[in-house]
């Protein structure tokens, strides 16, 4: 069974195009990543979705509701975290929650099972006004928030951006509770390692969708042999690789540099000659992340 069904779907403002004809199926329970950069449309997707704009072409359901027809609907079966923290800042933590559920026409007491696990490491705060909170608690409740009246699915636009690297392990566990309730989730991340994190995924840059499926089918998918790199002289052995026609893609990922060479080179010879210039040279092959694919599927697609 279907929760999100985008056909087609577009949005442009003004010359730029945002979305371009983007199609996505997210199945009921399913946690889905929109995996992409700054600027790839994710947050002009998730606004369409939770009818806030409409869309310049393409139609959308969530849960069976038009998002342009039946918005009354599709806004109170949702729940929408965005990007930047939108509560209300001179509210305490139990006011914002009790505002929201009375918004809804419920109370904190009938969903408390649903966000207890994650109000019970924001409860030692409830008197303290929300713009006081660290990113991390900012984000717990507006979690919260999103869930006190029961959705049946929700939508979080980069929850994660800009906390600290244990509040980003604490909420993907969060979510992959409230997956285990059943609940249908949609979240966008610019960091590929949490890519891994969801059932499915879909990569987009500049309003599209480069590849849709599971996070391991997408290394998989991974056309040829990547080598990972390095010298003492990092710089230097790229401006030296990046000049050589048998590589095909070479960039720096951390301490090294990954490369993949074309399909007539002879590896062995191409690495004694490349260990003259740089004896210290380190070289090995290497299981692709998520981000390597994403690299790629742009080079395909010419966007770099």
């Amino acid at each position: 069974m279907t929760s999100i069904n985008i056909k087609n779907l577009s949005k442009s403002y003004g010359t730029t195009q945002a979305v371009q004809h983007l199609s996505l199926e997210v199945k009921k329970g399913e946690l889905f990543g929109l995996i992409g950069p700054d600027g790839a449309g994710k947050t002009t997707v998730f606004r369409m979705l939770t009818t806030l704009i409409l869309p310049d072409e393409g139609s959308a359901t969530v849960k069976g509701y038009d998002i342009v027809r039946d918005y009354k609907q599709i806004r109170n079966c949702v729940g929408y975290m965005p990007g930047r923290f939108s509560l209300y800042q001179d509210l305490t933590v139990q006011e914002n929650l009790e505002f929201f559920a009375t918004v809804f026409g419920t109370t904190i007491k009938q969903n408390y099972s649903l966000i207890k696990d994650i109000y019970e490491q924001i409860k030692p705060f409830s008197n303290r006004r929300a713009g006081k909170l660290s990113g991390g608690m900012k984000q717990k409740l507006a979690l919260c928030c999103a869930l006190i009246h029961k959705p049946e699915v929700l939508f979080l636009d980069e929850p994660t951006t800009g906390v600290d690297a244990v509040s980003r392990k604490e909420f993907w566990q969060m979510l992959a509770k409230l997956k285990a309730q059943g609940i249908t989730i949609l979240v966008s991340t610019p960091y590929m390692d949490e890519a891994s994190l969801c059932d499915r995924i879909a990569l987009m840059q500049a309003g599209k969708i480069l590849s849709t499926s599971t996070p391991e089918q997408i290394i998989a998918d991974y056309p040829t042999t990547l080598y990972a790199v390095k010298a003492p002289d990092l710089y230097a052995l790229l401006q030296h690789l990046r000049q050589k026609p048998e590589i095909d893609s070479c960039y720096p990922f951390g301490e090294y540099l990954h490369l993949t060479l074309k399909e007539d080179t002879n590896i062995t010879l191409f690495q004694q000659q490349l260990k003259t210039t740089f004896p210290h040279l380190d070289w090995q092959p290497i299981t692709p992340t998520i981000e390597d694919s994403f690299i790629r599927l742009m080079e395909e697609k010419g966007n770099i």
